[in-house]
């Protein structure tokens, strides 16, 4: 069956104990790029799960006659508390924006309200370099959300999001890729359809309890070099991958709020060279390559 297949594959070898339709999940940021996958995934295993959202006219019809719908802001810790109740599991995502006044400390409180929803088996997803508890950036928020939890939790430590070329339309426009990292340099590169696949495994798994780290890293580590050369195809335009400084980026951000600024610039300053932790293996490699991500969802916005 497709849940027993998925969650198996998912997650290394876990097997559901007993059958999806009767777990109760409660999933944060349901309409984005990462719990659109999660509600797919767990409605096609039977379950129903309930979705925390702010504007339920986000979700189709059909999701919203498949699941519980409530309505509420994931920093309000009575909206969270009342959705969580009674739930099996929890999809945790850090929803912050990094331009906020103070993203680490905002994030940090975000844990909190999670910790405080007393639910007893949690995903959450998180990223390389939050294992550094310190010198990350926004990144560091997310390690204080993981001292926060309590419970069963199982910790994804993603590689850089797929997702995070879209916030470059303009400059892929023009043929540039900027970047404060060496254009030379490995990153492991993933796609939200792979994170969510491995956090719906996890949530629909009895096979695990304690704190769990779990890497999700794509399927190969690609420089941004080689990434421009992978775009260049899919594109059908050449696209360059061109160096930039931390006061480079600095400089891009000025009307931002100080701490916002250096909390993005921390994100990459802070996790230069940084090997992932855990590091790659077979359980962390997942299959969605970055060309097939970008021909589905980066060439029709070109």
């Amino acid at each position: 069956m497709l849940w027993t297949a998925l969650t198996f594959l998912s997650t290394g070898g876990v097997r559901v104990c007993g059958h999806p339709r009767g777990m109760r999940v409660l999933v944060t940021a349901p309409t984005g790029n990462i719990g659109r996958h999660v509600v797919r995934l767990l409605l096609a295993a039977g379950a129903r799960p309930t979705l925390l959202v702010r504007d339920p006219a986000r979700l189709g019809p059909a999701v919203r006659e498949a699941c519980d719908v409530r309505v509420g802001d994931l920093t309000d810790p009575a909206a969270v508390e009342k959705a969580a109740a009674g739930v099996d599991a929890a999809f945790w995502l850090d929803t912050t924006p990094h331009v906020t006044e103070d993203p680490i400390a905002e994030s940090a409180a975000l844990g909190e309200v999670f910790a405080s929803a007393g639910v007893p088996r949690a995903v959450f997803v998180s990223s390389g370099g939050a294992e550094l508890r310190g010198g990350a950036g926004h990144i560091d928020g997310l390690g204080a959300i993981e001292d926060a939890l309590t419970g069963d939790v199982t910790v994804l430590r993603c590689g850089y999001f797929v997702t995070n070329l879209l916030m470059d339309l303009d400059s892929l426009r023009e043929g540039t890729l900027a970047t404060a990292r060496d254009p030379q340099a490995p990153l492991a590169w993933v796609a939200p359809r792979d994170i969510a696949e491995v956090a719906v495994g996890r949530l629909l798994s009895r096979d695990w309890s304690g704190r769990v780290v779990q890497g999700v890293h794509g399927p190969e580590d690609l420089s941004f070099a080689q990434v421009a050369g992978i775009l260049s195809e899919v594109l059908g335009r050449t696209v360059t991958a061109v160096g930039i400084s931390d006061d480079d980026v600095r400089a891009a951000l000025a009307e931002l709020p100080p701490a916002a600024v250096e909390g993005i610039v921390g994100m990459t300053a802070g996790t230069r060279d940084l090997p992932p932790d855990p590091p790659r293996s077979p359980i962390t490699t997942t299959p969605t390559t970055l060309g097939e991500w970008a021909w589905a969802e980066l060439r029709p916005l070109m």
